[in-house]
């Protein structure tokens, strides 16, 4: 009689949800950057209530417990690679990409990086702009986290995760400082690009 074998059944490649809970951790930063940042009216222009996160570039003990932070909630999407839009994206990504032993991927404007690029339009909360990755940098398959410093209606994220995408990269996660919780940008996370988000700190 011929012998049968179970068959040994494949594991499956997809992203499996991460739901990030507060912790003393992420609380105790949050309530640390709300005390930082300085509320700044009629910037860049008249109407907008801009938020300036440099009081945190400022103070180091502050600046590392940030970063610190960063690593603490990203490494539960076991990324490979950061990634993030100039200029305020990059002073938080870059040493997280630091800490975490990732590479670090730069979403500039047009004219700016001077190999082939992948590029993207977008909306920011006060005009149109362009971002572009250099292409041979994003490597097939990485697992990318998106920094930045505010959520606000999500076309920067958009964005940036249609980039990753382009280069046939997977983006696991998508962490902020801050969210503008009046404008669309979790909506657009949640339901557009549906990627797990989360946010120290909602305004």
């Amino acid at each position: 009689m011929k012998k049968t074998t179970k068959s040994t059944p494949k594991k499956s490649t997809a992203i499996q949800p991460v739901v990030i809970k507060d912790d003393k951790i992420t609380k105790r930063i949050s309530s640390a950057v709300k005390r930082a940042v300085k509320n700044i009216p009629d910037f860049p222009k008249k109407g907008v209530l801009f938020r300036d996160f440099t009081p945190i570039l400022s103070n180091n003990k502050l600046f590392q417990q940030v970063i610190d932070g960063l690593y603490h909630v990203g490494k539960k999407f076991k990324f490979d690679t950061v990634i993030a839009p100039e200029s305020r994206g990059f002073w938080f990504a870059i040493p997280l990409a630091l800490r975490a032993k990732a590479s670090f991927i730069p979403c500039r404007k047009p004219g700016k990086l001077p190999r082939k690029t992948l590029s993207e339009s977008y909306t920011l909360e006060y005009g149109k702009n362009t971002l572009e990755i250099h292409k041979e940098d994003l490597k097939k398959g990485s697992r990318v986290l998106i920094i930045d410093d505010v959520l606000a209606t999500g076309g920067t994220i958009k964005a940036i995760y249609k980039l990753i995408k382009k280069a046939n990269a997977i983006p696991v996660g998508i962490v902020t400082l801050a969210e503008l919780s009046f404008l669309p940008g979790r909506k657009v996370i949640e339901e557009e690009l549906k990627v797990p988000f989360y946010t120290f700190i909602k305004y």
